[in-house]
């Protein structure tokens, strides 16, 4: 229940507080030892509860939750797109606030990522969020490097509306032939709760699912506190089948403080 801060000192940045929590768990070996875990403020987007709203963007949403839990705010892009309506039963805050942002990316092609950093959450436009870190192939101890078809990659976009006033389930489809000769039918099925534009949101999901994804780890990375999940770092390699040489987007950092060095792992 005690909060807790951690900090260290950046050449350039003087002292930095990269997190600020609260104790959920503390154990004690024999020996003396106590091992600490705590969580920052986005621990309470676990509870789960029942929002009915309209005409509403995924900013007003993360605000109206915040300000329903008591969580300090630092700061929110306007996310703009505006949806229309939804019901989220019974589901946990942080799956009602990730509906909103895939409807947003969906319907806008704009990627946004909440966190909380020094004890505000923040809701970004990931574009906002580009560091100058360089990645190569000297940069850390090792990296994996995978390309798949396996991984959120769909050339079929079904989305189905069960409509009460007819009895009946309405289909809107989206398909790519040239890539299903290549990788077959790879189908992505979803039911909506609002027929409203779902054919252009079937297409735009295509658009979205439709190719390959590529993922990179690379490890022991000299760390930068910057490195967070929803920043982008600058990557220059050569990955066997393919040169890249721009922006990646980080999906997962694992920071290290250890005997006065600090690493970083980054899954890209």
């Amino acid at each position: 229940g005690d909060t807790v801060a951690l900090r260290y000192r950046d050449n350039n940045s003087g002292w930095v507080i990269p997190f600020h929590g609260y104790i959920f768990t503390k154990k004690r070996t024999k020996d003396g030892w106590i091992d600490v875990t705590a969580y920052d403020q986005l621990r309470y987007f676990k509870n789960k509860a029942t929002y009915v709203y309209s005409n509403k963007t995924a900013a007003e949403i993360v605000r109206m939750i915040a300000n329903d839990y008591n969580l300090s705010i630092g700061s929110i892009d306007n996310t703009s797109y505006v949806i229309g309506s939804r019901v989220e039963d019974n589901q946990s805050l942080f799956d009602i606030i990730q509906n909103a942002l895939d409807l947003t990316l969906i319907s806008t092609t704009n990627m946004y990522v909440l966190y909380s950093d020094n004890g505000k959450l923040y809701l970004r436009n990931v574009n906002n969020l580009k560091t100058d870190v360089v990645i190569n192939e000297s940069s850390g101890e090792n990296f994996d490097y995978s390309s798949s078809i396996d991984d959120e990659t769909y050339n079929d976009i079904e989305l189905y509306y069960d409509n009460d006033e007819t009895n009946k389930r309405e289909y809107y489809n989206a398909v790519d032939t040239s890539s299903m000769g290549k990788w077959g039918r790879l189908r992505y099925t979803e039911s909506i709760q609002n027929p409203a534009n779902a054919k252009d949101r079937a297409n735009k999901m295509l658009k979205l699912y439709n190719r390959k994804t590529r993922k990179l780890k690379v490890t022991n990375v000299f760390g930068d506190y910057r490195c967070r999940a929803g920043a982008s770092v600058i990557v220059q390699m050569n990955l066997g089948d393919i040169n890249v040489s721009n922006y990646m987007l980080i999906e997962k950092a694992t920071h290290t403080f250890s005997n006065g060095k600090y690493r970083m792992d980054l899954e890209l």
